[in-house]
């Protein structure tokens, strides 16, 4: 099993963000973390989990929260972790002081995912964001103090003040990350969302391909490979985005939160008040095959997943090799039809092997299509659906 805990509280509310967050306040703090241990608990049990493959903190900001309250949910959690498993934390520059990363680390945290969004003070101030380059430098700086090898930042692109110019700056800092332990890269262009300050305005999207293709080609030239439409890395993904790439099973608790458990989603309540009172709720959707399939389709097709040909129907699977002959999907089994054409032999590859293994395909030969170009995902989807 995936385990996700939401942490919805911020310092400030960014412009662009969809998702349920909060004003730190101390006293909720306290009493929502007693809640997220009573949900986690209850629900361990309904389950009977014995083992977590892996652990996403997400937000909100998980950082703007004092480390003390985090220690019960570890000492819960320490008999359920596995041995290897990826425990991931969001955090944010201005507000993940290195006493906070260390204990984080003590607890057993080995994967850390920092809100940069930019490296330009101009676009930070447009996006909302409450820190400055400085901040992002010195977070990478205690993040190695602190002992963290995989280190992940969050960068937002095709903003109305995006030029070519603007994204060879972004890049420009991001080599020097590199050199100072980055491995990882998510790279969002910006969507106009419902309940926030952005939503309307259409002016403030580029919509510029040509500049998003740019953006990409600057990341993989930096020596990021990428794995999924806003994921690039410089050694393996992130075991846990993997797994929801893949359809695989996973619990989510806190406010707002989703699971995903036997063809089912359950969510929790979006009302603080209501899920501290009542954590263990769940509002059941039970999902269709067909529900199913067109997720797998998104999910694969935007990612190195792919799609599996045993789970098309035969006009699908015409549509899907009607595809493969313009290029714009590849056929074959493993990975190994997502890899470039000079890849002659990719089990000498580390990546891909690493790659491989954390697909669980090391032994499967059942063949797959993959897209060639994750930007042209949900176009595709759309026509193999139809």
């Amino acid at each position: 099993m995936h385990l996700y805990l939401h942490v919805p509280f911020c310092f400030s509310k960014c412009s662009y963000c969809a998702f349920t967050s909060l004003k730190a306040n101390d006293s909720l703090q306290e009493a929502y973390f007693k809640a997220l241990l009573e949900d986690m608990s209850f629900h361990f049990d309904k389950l009977e989990l014995k083992g977590i493959k892996s652990l996403f903190i997400g937000g909100g900001t998980p950082s703007v929260v004092n480390f003390k309250l985090y220690e019960p949910l570890f000492k819960f959690l320490s008999t359920y972790l596995d041995d290897n498993c990826e425990c991931s934390i969001e955090a944010n520059p201005h507000s993940s002081n290195l006493e906070w990363l260390e204990h984080m680390k003590a607890f057993g945290i080995n994967r850390l995912s920092f809100g940069a969004q930019s490296f330009d003070e101009k676009k930070l101030g447009f996006l909302g964001r409450a820190h400055s380059q400085k901040d992002i430098f010195k977070s990478l700086e205690n993040a190695t103090k602190a002992g963290f090898s995989k280190i992940n930042i969050d960068l937002i692109y095709d903003t109305k003040l995006d030029s070519k110019k603007m994204l060879e700056f972004e890049l420009e800092n991001v080599a020097i990350l590199t050199k100072m332990g980055l491995s990882h890269l998510s790279a969002y262009h910006l969507t106009l969302e419902k309940n926030t300050a952005f939503w309307g305005h259409l002016n403030y999207k580029k919509n510029a391909p040509n500049l998003m293709r740019f953006f990409i080609r600057g990341i993989e030239n930096l020596g990021f490979f990428q794995y999924e439409l806003s994921n690039f890395t410089k050694n393996e993904p992130c075991k846990h985005n993997l797994a929801y790439w893949q359809g695989r099973n996973y619990l989510g608790c806190g406010l707002s939160a989703v699971s995903f458990y036997d063809k089912s989603r359950f969510y929790t309540h979006k009302d603080l008040k209501s899920y501290i009172k009542e954590p263990h709720f769940r509002h059941i959707e039970s999902l269709s095959e067909e529900d199913l399939l067109l997720e797998h389709l998104f999910l694969g097709l935007r990612s190195v997943v792919g799609i599996e040909e045993e789970r098309l129907n035969e006009g699908q699977r015409q549509r899907a090799f009607l595809l493969v002959k313009s290029g714009k999907l590849r056929y074959d089994t493993h990975l190994k039809g997502f890899f470039k054409n000079e890849l002659k032999d990719i089990s000498k590859n580390e990546f891909a092997t690493k790659l491989k293994a954390n697909f669980h395909l090391k032994n499967s030969q059942k063949p797959r299509f993959f897209s060639t170009n994750f930007l042209l995902a949900d176009e595709l989807t759309l026509f193999l659906a139809s």
